[in-house]
């Protein structure tokens, strides 16, 4: 192999038949004038040939998904190797993309947390362990006493898919079934689109939960744990469900969670992400900074952004005022902080400003709810305070830490404590190449001077030169 890159007889663009020796194994940078041809040098004549020769020693087979590069103008190129090219432009602006997502880091977290992570109660913090049809059983009396419920056999769940042999399956054990939310007979075949995800359960019963139905509703279950290989789910007739599990259920309150899967800790999918902020990890609430425009003034004098016009609002404020003798004509500012709160935030008796605002967004029609929403800040999540994720995901732990607390340390810290783990012979059959990708990763992070990020942070907050490296990092750090 050349010691350097020799180019010569360039055209390429505005290129004048320009010939050049690079040295290899060096920081080399072109510099000059813009229009001066740095790029048509770099990119068009250099990298385009190094990646057009190494897409040309590939198969035929393999070549048609990758895009063909045309020859640039240049007479030779000597001393050349397979090439990367790391484009520089500004980072995404999404609020769901983070350094870990960028990296692709987060999603090898997602494979080991789904393979070897310990699922624990995300109520008592008890270790989840497997629930017997018995203990089921159990549960089901003690919660639904004299309730009507239907016993379900959930056999897809979001997924995509026809799912004829299910369904022919479904209507040849004389079952109904409920697709999508809605129950269906199956008398004549049902053709479902293959390119929407669908929810299938098998509506295995229907009963009261009352003395004397034991063995029924024991046999329901254990036909409904078969059907959908250990789960079955109980759903009150117009009320609340529950997903009990054969495999995975805490021993104190038998709450149950679903199997672990790559998608439980996706905050991008509804089947990981926070119900309250759909996996942002913030909500939009009324600001009190900006609903109490001008606190110079009183509230129904120009202090009160919306709302100041609301019969309703004025009402409640009149009433808490005459109770609480609170002076009205007073500018907000003047009055006790203790009567402030009172006023934005309510109490047992009166809702408070900001809760009636509230109430009011949920009623109002889009165009009004656009005006609304200048009064509003995007706030911490108070559900998953920040973590995206719902509260049996953020539960699982690997060696007492969850993918949440992991990805919210800085890469200085991820790394050693990556490191430190040690996994069992059969764990490592499974996580050892995930493990080695993250722990490659990391290390490239911390090369390009990036340990002090967390995995956690928000791409839109990064710096262009921090973008920059984290995009280096993604093409050459994996292995």
């Amino acid at each position: 192999m050349l010691d350097r890159i020799s180019v010569h007889g360039a055209r390429q663009h505005n290129l004048k038949n320009i010939s050049v020796d690079i040295p290899r194994n060096t920081f080399t940078v072109i510099t000059g004038l813009s229009g001066s041809g740095k790029s048509s040098l770099a990119f068009d004549t250099i990298y385009a040939e190094g990646q057009r020769r190494y897409v040309e020693t590939l198969s035929p087979y393999a070549r048609q998904f990758l895009d063909q590069m045309e020859r640039p103008e240049v007479d030779s190129i000597d001393g050349l190797s397979p090439a990367i090219s790391i484009e520089q432009k500004t980072t995404t602006r999404s609020p769901r993309s983070t350094v870990g997502t960028v990296t692709e880091i987060y999603d090898y977290l997602r494979l080991l947390f789904a393979s070897v992570g310990v699922p624990h109660c995300p109520l008592c913090g008890a270790e989840i362990a497997r629930q017997s049809p018995n203990q089921i059983l159990e549960q089901v009396f003690a919660l639904h006493q004299n309730e009507r419920i239907m016993v379900l056999a959930p056999v897809a769940r979001g997924r995509k898919g026809e799912y004829k042999k299910e369904l022919e399956a479904i209507a040849k054990g004389g079952f109904r079934a409920r697709i999508d939310g809605e129950l269906r007979t199956l008398d004549e075949p049902l053709k479902l689109d293959k390119r929407k995800n669908h929810t299938i359960e098998v509506v295995i019963d229907r009963l009261v939960v009352k003395p004397g139905i034991e063995q029924r509703l024991e046999n329901s279950i254990q036909t409904a744990l078969k059907w959908a290989d250990g789960l079955v789910l109980v759903s009150v007739i117009n009320g609340p469900e529950r997903l009990y599990s054969e495999k995975l259920a805490c021993p104190n309150d038998g709450t149950s969670i679903p199997q672990l899967e790559p998608r439980s800790f996706s905050f991008n999918s509804p089947y990981g992400a926070c119900e309250t902020c759909k996996g942002v990890g913030s909500t939009w609430a009324f600001d009190p900074l900006k609903v109490i425009c001008d606190p110079s003034k009183p509230l129904f004098d120009g202090g009160l952004g919306p709302g100041g016009s609301s019969s309703y609002m004025i009402s409640a404020l009149n009433e808490i005022a005459e109770e609480c003798r609170i002076d009205l004509n007073l500018p907000f500012e003047d009055l006790p902080k203790k009567t402030r709160n009172l006023l934005v935030y309510g109490n047992g008796q009166f809702p408070g400003i900001l809760n009636i605002l509230e109430e009011n967004y949920s009623r109002a029609s889009e165009g009004y709810r656009d005006w609304l929403m200048e009064y509003m800040s995007p706030t911490t999540c108070p559900d998953c305070e920040g973590k995206r994720l719902k509260p049996s995901s953020l539960a699982v732990q690997v060696k007492g830490v969850s993918i949440a607390d992991f990805t919210a340390m800085s890469i200085a810290r991820a790394l050693p404590l990556l490191k430190s783990w040690s996994f069992t012979e059969r764990e490592l059959q499974v996580v050892s190449r995930v493990l080695e990708e993250i722990q490659n990763r990391l290390q490239f992070l911390c090369a390009v001077g990036l340990d002090y990020l967390s995995l956690d942070r928000s791409s839109a907050t990064l710096s262009g030169g921090e973008a920059q490296r984290i995009r280096l990092a993604t093409q050459i750090g994996s292995k």
